[in-house]
Order: structure tokens, then C-alpha cells, then sequence
């Protein structure tokens, strides 16, 4: 009588958890917005989610059927080991739920998302893969497919009692138009000069690329790749205007300035800016001296900086004495900073090239990526999660000051005058500004930068104003490029429906479901009324047979 007590009573504790767990407030019916996988074409080859509408009952990543389902992840969910097996079922669709806070989340789930996310975005794929922002409805639909999930190994009659007590069952829909190849994409490049002093003077050219990348372009703020390599140029612009407007310290270099868009499919933006003035341009500094380019590529963290080179420097070239400069300063100022260099031949057979200094030596000219990245593939260079939250401020200036300080020791020839490894050239009123640095971040990190929103989106048409207005602040000679994109582009093809509406359903129990699960209700009621009074009942009989034996 014990035992069978504790089994009903242990079945009235799990039907008042699942009534109280479901007693989240939901809407029968919720619209939100959505977020595609990225979709292009890059060299005749296709990338990323070719499908858009989904019409499918929500299940858990942890569920065993998935089949015609739209599997709900969240960040730990997503693995590449998951993502093949929702391929394999031939899943309806897939929806990521991002947490409002991604610096909260702890790093290596960080990383974890980031590796299968680059994985992901390597392949094709005709399931719809969508991204969202959490809010209290969509972490409510979360935790009720996944109870359902769990529940599924537990016995029928559990099963049935929870499907009585909650509603599990969510349907998910995206219905639109057809999708369609953008036809008017652009490209925009800025240039900008400080002139130095005398006749037929060296360039250096300073570089970066200002999109960003990641499986989502609408959720993709780039701040470590590239916001980072953007603001350390912009905070060298200002720096070396202050020193290039004194006739006392103007440098025998020129000095040209350029972002560049695209530099993540393929840094096709550097290709077209050279093209312009190489092929184009009846006169541009490229056709003269160029002493080196120094690309900034992901500056943002890390205690490491690497210099990729398509060639060694040899001793007597101007590349060759930068790069003492770089070290010198490093050692010097920054000894905790692991410093080295990274060779990589270009090989000409390929389609695409790894950073965007081959995009000038396959001109020619030469070159070099400063990074804190070593390897050219990782995961690092294109994810939603690449926020502010992954940009460390001290090191991010710390490399400014690295740069800046050998920039200005090569260019005055410092250490040839007896300099020592520790000298600051901007101190003072030179230093450089922590305030200035934070907000260039600020700024660049305030939309996407995706290259399919930043000519057509009014918040990012103004981004690219600011830009061109910092640089005609501080540089002279300042153009902006156009470049650009259509069907008919052999290189590379953006698709819309990026951003679009999903409805959410809340399905009720099926008939059967709830008659079935009211007669075992029922059962189990009577059967729990029995054991109570069986007692009362036991006693009463008792006594009753006592009184006939006497």
C-alpha cells in the first residue's frame, strides 16, 4: 500500500510541475523578426542558404525525429555534429536563438559557435537557417520543445499526462516571395593623402577593410574583424595630420589612406580600387614609389601580432626597415607582445587570396597584413559574435602606439639618429586618445556592415558619410570610389530576403490526445481515491466480520 501511495503520489508531483511549468505566459500566436544565413555566389560557386520558406512544427536539437521539423538551437546547441545530422533528416529549417547579452557567455561556448558557424558558412545548403535575438516568447517555445524532447524516453503514461497538462506543440512559418538576385549592389572605396615634403617622395599606403561577415549579414557588427583595423587608421590619420600640417616635421613619404569594401569575399573592393587607379588613372601615387602597404586586418585583442607576407623582406628595402621599426618597438615598449611573421607564397592558380596585401603584390607591389590573427582561416575573421564585447580597449591602443610609433621611427629614420627602442614620438599633445578610440568603435559597431546593407540602408548610407567626412577632415586629395555589382558580375552575386517576419503557433493537443489523456486522469483519480480510503475501508470490514464470529 506504501509503494503504490508513493507511485500515485509521484505522478500527482510531476502533473503539478508540468502544470506549474506551463504556466509561462505565451501567445497562442507571436510575430517577429528573423534573420537569413548568408546566400552569394563568389566565383561561380555558391554559398550559404538557398531556401527561405519554412511551414513546420518547432522541435528541440536534442529530438531523434527532425524530419520536416524547424529544429530550435541555442549558441551550445549549434554544432557542426548537429547541423549534419538536421541536413541528413532533411530538416525543415533551422532557428538559432542568440542571447541578448553575448558578453555573458562564457568563452568557450563562444568559440564553439564560432568554429561550427565557420563551418557552416563553407557550405550550401537548401534548408532555410535563421537567426534570432531572444525574447521571453521565443525562450518559452525553447524550453517547452526541449521538456517535450526529454519526456519522450519517459513512459506513455507520463507522456500522455504532460501532453494533458501543457501544450508543446508550436508551428513555425515564413512565407514570402520568391528569392532574387540583388541587382544593384555597390561597392564604395575611400581614399585620402597627406602629401609629404619634396619631389618625388615614396608612399606608404595604410589599408583596411570596414565590412564585416558572419552567417547572418543583418547580425554581423565586425568589431574585432575589421572595426579594429578601421579605428587604429583613422586614429593614424589624425595623428600623422598634426605632424604633416608642421612644415618642421612634414616627412620626405606620402602617405595614402584607404578603406576598402568587400574585403570579406575576397577583398574585391582592393581589387576594383586598383584596377581604377592602376589601369584607369592617368596619374595616381600607385603608378610611382611605393615603399610598402601596410594592410590592418583584426587588431582588436591578443596578446600576439603576426606579419603576413607573400615574400620576406630583403635587407636595404623599405619593407625590410619598417619591420625593424615594428620589432624595435615591440621589444622595446610591448615586450609581453609575441611578435612574428607568417609567409604565404600567392599562388596564382586560386580563385581567392587570404588577406588583403596579395591583392597588391599580385600588382607588384609590396605588401604586408598586420594581425593578431595567425592562421588566415580562422573562425575569428567572420561571426555574428564578433562584438564589442571581443574587443579588449587597452590592447586595441596598445596597438595604435605600436604601429604609430614605428610608422614615425621609419619614416624620420630614428633609430639611425641614435633613438632609443623606448622613445615615445606621440606623447602630449600627440597621445593618443582612449576617448577618440572608443568612440570610433562606438561608431563603426552601431549597425551591420555587411557589403548587402551599406548602399541601401539609411543608417548605413550614414556610416559611410561619417567616414568620408573624417577623412576630408584630416586628408587632402580625398575621392570616393563606386563600384558597381549585377547579375552579369562573373566574381560574386548577393541575394535578398535577409530580413523577414516568422510567425510563431501554439498548437493545442489533438483529440484523441485529450480523451485519452482525460480516461487516464480519470483512472488515475479513482485509483488515488482508492488507496486513500482503503484504509477506512479495511477497518470497517474488520470489525464488521469480528461481530459475526462473536
Amino acid at each position: 500500500m506504501n509503494l503504490r501511495t508513493s507511485q500515485v503520489a509521484a505522478l500527482l508531483l510531476l502533473s503539478a510541475h508540468l502544470l506549474h511549468a506551463s504556466a509561462l505566459t505565451a501567445a497562442s500566436s507571436y510575430e517577429f523578426n528573423v534573420y537569413r544565413m548568408q546566400q552569394y555566389n563568389l566565383h561561380q560557386e555558391n554559398y550559404g542558404c538557398r531556401g527561405a520558406i519554412v511551414v513546420a512544427e518547432a522541435r528541440s536539437a536534442a529530438d531523434t525525429s527532425l524530419t520536416r521539423r524547424c529544429v530550435i538551437m541555442k549558441l551550445p546547441d549549434l554544432t557542426e555534429e548537429r547541423y549534419l545530422e538536421a541536413t541528413r533528416q532533411k530538416a525543415a529549417a533551422i532557428l538559432i536563438i542568440l542571447p541578448k547579452n553575448i558578453s555573458a557567455v562564457p568563452q568557450d561556448i563562444v568559440q564553439g559557435f564560432m568554429v561550427a558557424e565557420s563551418q557552416v558558412l563553407q557550405k550550401e545548403t537548401l534548408m532555410p537557417v535563421y537567426v534570432v535575438p531572444e525574447d521571453e516568447q521565443l525562450l518559452f517555445m525553447y524550453e517547452e520543445v526541449n521538456q517535450a524532447a526529454a519526456t519522450k524516453s519517459a513512459s506513455v503514461l507520463v507522456r500522455v499526462l504532460r501532453s494533458i497538462i501543457t501544450t508543446t506543440s508550436f508551428q513555425i512559418l515564413v512565407s514570402n516571395s520568391p528569392i532574387k538576385p540583388i541587382t544593384d549592389t555597390t561597392i564604395i572605396g575611400l581614399e585620402g593623402v597627406l602629401p609629404g615634403s619634396g619631389e618625388d617622395l615614396p608612399t606608404i599606403v595604410i589599408t583596411a577593410h570596414y565590412d564585416s561577415f558572419g552567417l547572418a549579414p543583418w547580425l554581423a557588427y565586425g568589431a574585432d574583424s575589421n572595426a579594429s583595423g578601421v579605428t587604429i587608421l583613422l586614429e593614424l590619420v589624425r595623428l600623422f595630420q598634426r605632424l604633416y600640417s608642421d612644415p618642421r616635421s612634414q616627412p620626405s613619404y606620402h602617405l595614402l589612406f584607404s578603406l576598402t569594401g568587400a574585403g570579406k569575399y575576397n577583398f574585391l573592393g582592393t581589387k576594383r580600387w586598383l584596377e581604377e587607379n592602376m589601369d584607369n588613372a592617368e596619374s595616381s601615387l600607385l603608378h610611382d614609389n611605393v615603399a610598402f602597404v601596410l594592410c590592418l586586418d583584426s587588431l582588436g585583442t591578443g596578446d600576439e601580432l603576426f606579419l603576413h607576407v607573400s615574400r620576406p623582406p630583403k635587407p636595404g628595402t623599405f619593407q625590410f626597415a619598417f619591420v625593424q621599426q615594428l620589432e624595435q618597438v615591440i621589444s622595446g615598449r610591448f615586450p609581453s607582445v609575441k611578435f612574428g611573421t607568417v609567409h604565404k607564397k600567392i599562388n596564382l592558380q586560386e580563385t581567392t587570396v587570404a588577406w588583403e596585401h596579395e591583392r597588391f603584390g599580385m600588382r607588384r607591389i609590396p605588401g604586408f597584413t598586420l594581425s593578431h590573427i595567425e592562421n588566415a582561416k580562422s573562425e575569428l575573421r567572420g561571426s555574428i559574435l564578433d562584438t564589442v564585447a571581443q574587443v579588449d580597449i587597452r590592447k586595441l591602443k596598445r596597438n595604435v602606439i605600436i604601429v604609430a610609433e614605428s610608422l614615425a621611427r621609419f619614416m624620420y629614420n630614428l633609430s639611425d639618429k641614435g633613438s632609443s627602442k623606448d622613445m615615445q614620438v606621440f606623447k602630449n599633445s600627440l597621445d593618443i586618445q582612449d576617448s577618440r578610440i572608443s568612440a570610433l568603435m562606438t561608431m563603426l559597431t552601431s549597425v551591420p556592415r555587411a557589403v548587402q546593407l551599406l548602399d541601401r540602408e539609411p543608417k548605413h548610407v550614414l556610416l559611410m558619410n561619417s567616414l568620408e567626412q573624417e577623412f576630408k577632415h584630416y586628408l587632402k586629395q580625398v575621392h570616393r570610389h563606386t563600384f558597381h555589382l549585377d547579375r552579369r558580375d562573373p566574381e560574386i552575386t548577393f541575394f535578398d530576403q535577409m530580413n523577414q517576419p516568422m510567425m510563431m503557433y501554439r498548437v493545442k493537443p489533438a483529440a484523441f490526445d485529450l480523451f485519452l489523456g482525460g480516461c487516464i486522469a480519470g483512472y488515475l483519480g479513482i485509483v488515488y481515491y482508492a488507496i486513500q480510503n482503503f484504509g477506512n475501508v479495511y477497518t470497517k470490514l474488520k470489525a464488521t466480520v469480528k461481530a459475526k464470529h462473536q
